[in-house]
């Protein structure tokens, strides 16, 4: 069942919503070679706590980290580990945190030192996808409109689709309804309607769309091996739009994106 939020309810999702973004602008300086996903775990956790909130995925169907911390060929759901970061990895960075019972979800996919061409594309193309799906959310408009946005942007770098993988509602559960496909065709699926909040997350892959599970039950890698990107927002369906809840800003300012990391 889809639920809509009352104006309450959208203000303790807002205060959720910042402090995902903040946790992302902290966590950001230290994302460097050398520094390992357990340790951007705990430096996560103890900002979210901090600052109020509880991590969301902590225990999630026995999940074991904080945040999700999936690397190159990784697409979602890495497990935080030893693993040391690389000059030229890149990074998905998966951050959900619950304030008052409500939850915030926001994922950000970063490159570690200088990455190649091909990878800094990669992200670019996929934050582009992002804000394509983004642009499609009004009052009255359908699901489908948002996947078929993501898509296009896809084919047009010939990026391979996660099928599998999905947006989803946001509430007092991580994961509500409805489904958030980052595929479709316009004109279907359910209306979006005011106080809807979903969250919108496109993982495209530079080669195949195909993927496949690890033996840990949780890591999601591309079949082929290929890197993968992942950019996520929880956003609110408004009267005239939407509005982004786990935006970032740079010192409280202007919006932050992959121009200015």
């Amino acid at each position: 069942m889809i639920k809509i939020k009352s104006d309450r309810e959208i203000e303790l999702m807002k205060k959720a919503g910042k402090i995902v973004g903040d946790t992302h602008n902290y966590l950001k300086k230290y994302i460097k070679p050398g520094i390992t996903t357990k340790e951007l775990d705990k430096l996560a956790n103890d900002f979210i706590i901090k600052n109020g909130a509880s991590p969301s995925f902590k225990g999630y169907d026995g999940y074991p980290g904080s945040i999700c911390t999936s690397i190159n060929d990784e697409v979602v759901h890495g497990i935080p580990s030893n693993r040391k970061l690389k000059e030229g990895d890149i990074i998905s960075i998966d951050i959900g945190a619950c304030y008052m019972g409500y939850h915030g979800d926001s994922a950000w996919t970063y490159p570690v030192g200088k990455i190649s061409k091909e990878l800094e594309d990669l992200l670019k193309h996929t934050e582009e996808s992002l804000f394509a799906g983004l642009s499609a959310i009004k009052e009255g408009a359908r699901i489908g409109d948002i996947g078929y946005n993501v898509e296009s942007v896809a084919k047009k770098y010939n990026l391979g689709v996660v099928k599998e993988l999905v947006g989803h509602g946001v509430g007092t559960d991580v994961h509500e309804d409805p489904d958030v496909p980052n595929y479709g065709r316009k004109g279907t699926g359910p209306v979006l309607k005011k106080g809807m909040v979903i969250a919108v997350e496109p993982m495209l892959n530079l080669g195949s769309a195909d993927v496949a599970i690890l033996d840990d039950d949780w890591t999601i890698v591309t079949m082929d091996s290929s890197p993968s990107a992942h950019f996520e927002h929880t956003v609110v369906v408004t009267s005239d739009g939407y509005q982004i809840l786990t935006e970032r800003w740079l010192n409280g300012k202007g919006r932050c994106n992959r121009s200015n990391w």
